[in-house]
């Protein structure tokens, strides 16, 4: 391993966090895009966020995305 325990934790944990906002707006539907309004809620809220299945789909893809990172830094470091 070319890093540190705690560098490498805080490198991973970076990476999700990117991963989760870019994977958030995935197949998420507005109600105004729907149609079915809550009332009292904002038109744009989502109807099914699917949280469960993003936090999944990004733990999956930031290890994917920290293995190349660790390829990288030994192979071209």
């Amino acid at each position: 391993m070319p890093f540190s325990t705690p560098l490498a934790v805080a490198l991973f944990i970076t990476i999700w966090v990117v991963v989760l906002f870019a994977v958030l707006p995935f197949g998420v539907r507005s109600q105004s895009e729907s149609g079915d309004f809550v009332p009292g809620t904002d038109p744009g809220a989502p109807m099914a966020p699917r949280v469960l299945n993003k936090i999944l789909w990004t733990t999956g893809l930031s290890v994917v995305v920290f293995c190349l990172v660790i390829a990288a830094v030994i192979f071209l470091g």
